[in-house]
């Protein structure tokens, strides 16, 4: 029976790379059961990060990136031999299982994340993930927006308000009543970044009767992360 499985043997183009976008499923629903803080939760992201953590241990992308409920991962070694099947399938699941055992409490209903995967070339990764940044920047504006004018307002007229208004339009409105986004957190601003990075370690040579330096790699959760460039991407290794 197993010819009738559909799409089984599909896979990514072999020896190219891939980013997987990983998304929350109705995490609208799910931020009103948990009463999450407006305009950003400071426990939400803590839990996303440690999400992120579990996805590069297990899974070993070069790069992760996230903001709200968003997730992008970046594979040069493509797991499960690139079938799309479990890449969709076990990568999801993997994550929304990490998502519930970090945050610890009883959720009223089953929650999920989507996921996609899109082939990129080296050339295409830096646009990837400054579009992706920019959406993040949009979506800082937005949430700060809508988040004092229901402060103003009633829910419905703050939402018609904030409908016809344009990025530029609610930075506006915001710094003319004293919220200058430029305060706010980097990661509130630019999201969160994950990737490894060498970490410098002294220790003394017993031997050689001196101290010695070497490098160990581990996972870094880069909460300061900035406007991507290529530079950026070099630094960390991602693109040549």
């Amino acid at each position: 029976m197993k010819e009738f499985e559909v799409y089984s043997s599909l896979k990514v183009p072999k020896n190219s790379k891939i980013v997987m976008r990983l998304d929350g499923r109705s995490f609208h629903s799910l931020a009103r059961d948990l009463k999450l803080e407006k305009p950003y939760d400071e426990n939400f992201y803590r839990v996303i990060s440690q999400v992120c953590r579990d996805l590069f241990e297990e899974f070993s992308p070069i790069f992760i990136y996230t903001f709200s409920d968003e997730i992008s991962l970046l594979f040069d070694r493509v797991p499960f031999d690139g079938r799309i099947e479990k890449l969709n399938s076990v990568i999801a699941g993997f994550t929304s299982s990490s998502f519930v055992m970090h945050y610890g409490v009883d959720f009223k209903k089953p929650l999920s994340f989507d996921s996609r995967i899109i082939p990129i070339s080296d050339e295409d990764i830096l646009d990837y993930f400054k579009w992706r940044q920019d959406e993040s920047w949009r979506n800082c504006v937005n949430s700060h927006g809508i988040s004092y004018l229901k402060s103003k307002y009633s829910n419905n007229e703050a939402n018609d308000r904030i409908k016809g208004m344009g990025i530029s339009d609610v930075h506006e409105l915001l710094f003319q009543n004293g919220i200058n986004l430029n305060d706010v957190e980097t990661y509130k601003k630019r999201g969160i970044g994950i990737y490894r990075q060498n970490k410098k370690i002294v220790g003394f040579n017993k031997k050689e009767n001196k101290n010695q330096v070497s490098y160990r790699s581990s996972i870094y959760i880069d909460w300061e992360i900035p406007k991507f460039s290529e530079e950026f991407f070099r630094q960390i290794n991602v693109i040549e």
